[in-house]
């Protein structure tokens, strides 16, 4: 039985959610698009592996937060071998333009092109673990460039959550949890004028669980708070 480690790299571009994948160039699934990683090796741990494969195999190294997603581990989920994987996620900041090799590519989670194995499944957990961490944690910092406008950042937020969110609610949020710290700055005016927007950035550039019971949920018709029995939640959608 064997050991790899895989890493689901998500950034977001041209206001979609994107993974990185490489073109198998043989058999098995050859043709076919994966997520980067190899075999786990003998003197490290799946951490160090994940990171060392990233820097190696596709130049990755601008990675602003990686954190384990879980073991797969399907007697049939790779020909062959019995093959185990450790998959990670990875965030890579909206404005980073990390060059990769020729056939690794970012592609679009919403569409993703037919992959191998299993990793089609990873990723669509990568990107859950993303959504439900954005409810509860100060993760945005790690998609977020050093300083930004909150409209851009809900734009963000908008693009990894996959439903709307209120600016004006997720700033009120994000400032009451201490996550927004204004920078006194504010942004060129456009080319229509108006008023310059101001320049905010994360308090913290490393993961803090900001509210445990938080829930990012989409707005309802007339944006008011969903009515269902849950516990008492904070969501920037429709913040009560």
């Amino acid at each position: 039985m064997g050991h790899e480690v895989l890493a689901a790299v998500l950034r977001i571009q041209d206001q979609a959610l994107q993974v990185l994948l490489w073109q198998r160039g043989r058999e098995p699934d050859s043709g076919r698009w994966a997520l980067p990683g190899g075999r786990l090796g003998g003197t490290e741990d799946v951490q160090t592996s994940v990171l060392r494969q990233l820097a190696d195999k596709v130049d990755l190294r601008e990675v602003a937060h990686v954190e384990q997603l879980g073991v797969f581990s399907a007697p049939d989920r790779v020909p062959g071998i019995r093959l185990v994987a450790t998959a990670f996620l990875g965030l890579v900041p909206c404005d980073a333009d990390p060059a990769v090799p020729v056939d690794t590519r970012w592609h679009p989670v919403a569409d993703l092109p037919a992959t191998a194995f299993d990793h089609a499944t990873i990723v669509r957990v990568a990107r859950d673990r993303l959504r439900a961490k954005l409810s509860y944690t100060n993760l945005g910092f790690a998609l977020a460039p050093a300083i930004f406008t909150v409209s851009a950042l809900r734009d963000l937020y908008v693009s990894a959550l996959g439903h709307p969110v209120s600016a004006t609610n997720l700033q009120r949020v994000l400032a009451r949890r201490g996550v927004l710290v204004p920078t006194g700055q504010t942004s060129p005016p456009g080319p229509s004028g108006g008023r310059p927007a101001a320049l905010f950035r994360f308090a913290q550039r490393r993961l803090l669980v900001t509210d445990a019971s938080a829930v990012l949920r989409p707005p309802s018709a007339d944006d008011t708070p969903d009515s269902s029995p849950a516990p008492a939640r904070t969501h920037p959608a429709t913040e009560t």
